[in-house]
């Protein structure tokens, strides 16, 4: 289509009096400009609050100065030496003010007659950009299996006999109409249990629906579920809710707590009667659908803190199925580890094969509260950093890794008085530096003072693995993986009655 003439009314743009700068403050990306020094010159409301951090308290210094990277590790320092840019890249960090980050990351080179003489960085929000975006546009794509999925059970990985037993009940509830209830942590797969469950019942021919209620404002959640009538308020039209257009087939709630409870009893009255009476309309329709939702705590919590109806608990809690969070499973770490070097392996061109003790080490004593979507976001980054080596070490991790929770070893303080400390004589009074060295962090430290530790737990605890872990400060899932990674044996601390 050619370009209108130009006229006398028409008003041509000047792209050099445009306020940049104003609109980059209104974006939803954080964005960084620093010079050819690394020092900070522009920092915008949304990277404010990503690092919880204010503008005027950043600019004038260098990103090394605010962030715990240094010249390698840093994004920005990187493309101002190499002059590439670095696109879409999944970044993990940490700000000097203990702030922790997990972040999707572009830094592009800005330049000045052909020279550069700075960087723009676009961040975003990892967390918030999987929340509002469908999870194929995060991670490599999968194939829809036609019928709006990607996941059926065989996709869940772990072999761990508990994890199974959960599999189980999941399966043993799809080939029901109940409604069903999945526990667990942000970053346990509720989604992917909920597209299996669809995928191994008889409505998986019918296409999936599913809908994150902390996603949707409260005032258009209730329209989108029910549906509207034209006339009901302003704007509105004659359209089906998420209901209506699930008849036949499943309806997965995700994050039911976000939901308001007066919209909780309006839905618990479609559970009941099986109808569904649209915004602003009398005419009620009957819908059949199975019913999946999701919480991310004890739904009996939940009721006290009155973010949940008893009476809808027991309507749309009929099967539980808990999912346990990545620190009680331990036993699956391996497999989690290598199912997601292989994905990363194929989607990202890298052959990595193997990873580190110490990073096993390390992986194994971190809590992770972001469970197996943490993992899986911390391997992506590190591989990217491996690029073309075989083996992922600490050092591919150095932004992630320093905010890693190690062993608490303020703990050590109960189970070593100070006559009992490792390195002192009985009566003897150590310095501090030698205490400091036992509490140095737990991947430079680690294998005697672990050994040592857990020794000792075990002794006082009598051989008891449920008192050792809990003077330990860890689950007892991962006091038996270091039991026998150590070559303990129970029997040996067992207290037994003298004679």
């Amino acid at each position: 289509m050619p370009l209108p003439e130009n006229n006398s009314s028409t008003v041509l743009l000047d792209i050099k009096s445009i306020d940049f700068l104003s609109v980059l403050n209104q974006m939803d990306d954080g964005v960084i400009i620093a010079d050819i020094n690394g020092t900070i010159l522009f920092y915008n409301y949304a990277q404010s609050r990503i690092d919880g951090m204010a503008p005027e308290d950043v600019i004038g210094l260098k990103v090394t100065d605010i962030y715990e990277l240094n010249n390698r590790t840093s994004m920005i320092m990187q493309v101002i030496y190499r002059h590439a840019a670095i696109k879409n890249r999944s970044f993990f960090y940490k700000t000097r003010a203990g702030k922790v980050a997990n972040t999707i990351t572009s830094v592009y080179p800005l330049y000045n007659e052909k020279i550069v003489n700075g960087v723009i960085c676009f961040v975003k929000d990892y967390e918030l950009l999987y929340q509002s975006t469908p999870m194929s546009t995060i991670t490599e794509p999968r194939p829809d299996l036609g019928n709006g999925t990607h996941f059926t059970f065989a996709d869940l990985i772990g072999s761990d006999p508990d994890f199974q037993r959960v599999v189980g009940t999941a399966r043993k509830a799809a080939s029901s109409s109940s409604p069903i209830m999945i526990q667990g942590e942000t970053g346990t797969g509720k989604e992917l249990f909920a597209q299996s469950i669809h995928n191994h019942s008889q409505r998986r021919k019918q296409k999936y629906v599913g809908i994150n209620c902390g996603a949707i404002p409260n005032d258009l959640l209730e329209g989108i579920l029910f549906g509207t009538t034209r006339g009901a308020f302003t704007g509105a039209l004659d359209k089906p809710g998420l209901f209506e257009i699930a008849h036949g087939s499943t309806l997965f709630l995700d994050e039911l707590l976000a939901m308001p409870i007066g919209l909780q009893a309006k839905l618990l009255r479609v559970v009941q009667e099986k109808q569904v009476r649209r915004v602003g309309s009398a005419v009620e329709t009957p819908v059949d659908i199975k019913i999946i939702s999701s919480v991310s705590q004890d739904p009996r919590i939940a009721i006290r803190e009155n973010r949940l109806r008893t009476d809808l608990f027991y309507r749309l809690g009929v099967v539980m199925v808990k999912l346990p969070p990545l620190r009680e499973r331990q036993d699956n770490m391996n497999e989690l580890i290598s199912h997601f070097i292989e994905k990363y392996n194929n989607s990202l061109g890298t052959s990595v094969t193997y990873i580190s003790e110490e990073v096993l080490e390390l992986f194994t004593s971190y809590q992770w509260p972001g469970n197996v979507r943490e993992l899986e976001h911390l391997i992506e980054g590190a591989m990217n950093m491996a690029s073309k080596e075989d083996t992922i070490g600490i050092e591919h991790f150095t932004p992630g890794l320093n905010c890693l929770e190690n062993l608490d070893f303020t703990c050590l303080q109960t189970l070593f008085p100070l006559s009992k400390r490792p390195g002192t004589q009985s009566g003897e009074e150590p310095g501090q530096n030698n205490f400091n060295a036992l509490a140095q962090t737990l991947f430079q430290t680690w294998a005697g003072q672990e050994k040592s530790a857990i020794k000792f737990a075990l002794s006082n605890a009598g051989g008891n693995v449920t008192q050792a872990s809990k003077n330990l400060g860890i689950s007892r899932q991962l006091l038996h993986y270091k039991i026998k990674k150590h070559g303990f044996c129970r029997a040996d601390f067992l207290q037994r009655p003298s004679i």
